[in-house]
């Protein structure tokens, strides 16, 4: 109980800080910059297969940018020689603004996330030697790696590099809450109440920043607890510490309403049920239909711009 009535209290604390401070959600950029000549490269890999083990897996695979919002729609992917993941795929949009990657943060930033996934088993499963050997004896990446990175032999890590340099440019600037946050449109009546309970309810105490989320770890479950399988993609994963698990990087509520399923096993299928749930596990109380309706009605104002990667 004692436990339960500090999570409370820290919320409604961390709400009311929130609450008063102009800067807690801020739009995301028009353009970052970027090495055109690496990203371009790097557009490159993301689609090819020739990455992976079986020639079967690109990053476009499980990071759809064109019809599914940098994810596959899927409660877990699928990677080499048809082998299931435990994670839903986290949206490729906007991740160059997390402060870690993967649900459980175990990689720093995008270029070692990409590098994980050369390794692991159930996604790509390619060594690094055998990486090498592939680009190196592709005539036209041969010739690119050798233009961008005249000084420097091929390795997965320049791989990594350059796909990690094209996933910046995954943006998504211009939603209605940015050009609202800039003073540029109003929100509508219900988008706006929407807002504000989305502030009242303490979503924004985890759902905050430019990304409204990808930058703290959260645990799931904080006042009711959530159920928990060894297989989770948690911190515990990393620190084998008890009190890690269900904690894990707070997820971005940008697109959110195209990047379903939801959760870090996608088993939540609709963002009514997200909503819903989050409110009993991690607020300890159930939302009212008509305020879970609002609330979804100010995150499809989070919907931005697709990237134009054409």
């Amino acid at each position: 109980m004692k436990e339960i009535l500090k999570i409370i209290i820290i919320t409604i604390s961390l709400t009311n800080f929130a609450l008063s401070q102009t800067s807690i959600f801020k739009p995301i950029p028009r353009e970052i910059k970027v090495n055109e000549e690496k990203a371009n490269l790097g557009k490159l890999l993301f689609f090819d297969p020739i990455l992976s083990q079986d020639r079967t897996v690109s990053c476009f695979s499980c990071h759809d940018i064109y019809t599914k919002c940098g994810t596959d729609h899927k409660p877990v992917s699928t990677g080499i020689f048809g082998r299931k993941g435990t994670a839903n795929a986290l949206t490729v949009y906007n991740a160059v603004f997390n402060f870690r990657q993967f649900w459980n943060g175990r990689a720093k930033d995008l270029k070692e996330q990409i590098l994980f996934v050369f390794k692991s088993p159930a996604e790509m499963g390619i060594s690094e030697e055998e990486l090498v050997r592939r680009i190196s004896n592709h005539k036209l990446y041969s010739k690119l790696f050798k233009k961008i990175y005249p000084d420097r032999p091929i390795s997965a890590e320049l791989v990594a590099d350059a796909i990690a340099e094209f996933e910046k440019t995954l943006i998504t600037p211009d939603s209605k809450f940015d050009l609202f946050l800039k003073g540029k449109v109003k929100l509508s009546k219900e988008e706006q109440k929407g807002f504000e309970l989305f502030k009242s309810y303490g979503c924004v105490s985890c759902h905050n920043g430019i990304n409204l989320g990808g930058n703290s770890f959260q645990k799931l479950g904080a006042v009711i607890p959530y159920p928990w399988k060894p297989t989770n993609p948690d911190r515990y994963q990393i620190t084998k510490n008890p009190d890690d698990k269900n904690v894990y990087r707070v997820p971005s509520l940008r697109n959110v309403d195209c990047t379903y399923p939801y959760f870090h096993d996608g088993s939540v299928k609709s963002l009514y049920d997200a909503v819903k749930l989050m409110g009993k596990h991690n607020l300890g109380m159930e939302i009212p239909d008509k305020d879970i309706k609002l609330i979804i009605k100010f995150l499809k104002s989070l919907r931005g711009k697709t990237p134009d990667t054409n």
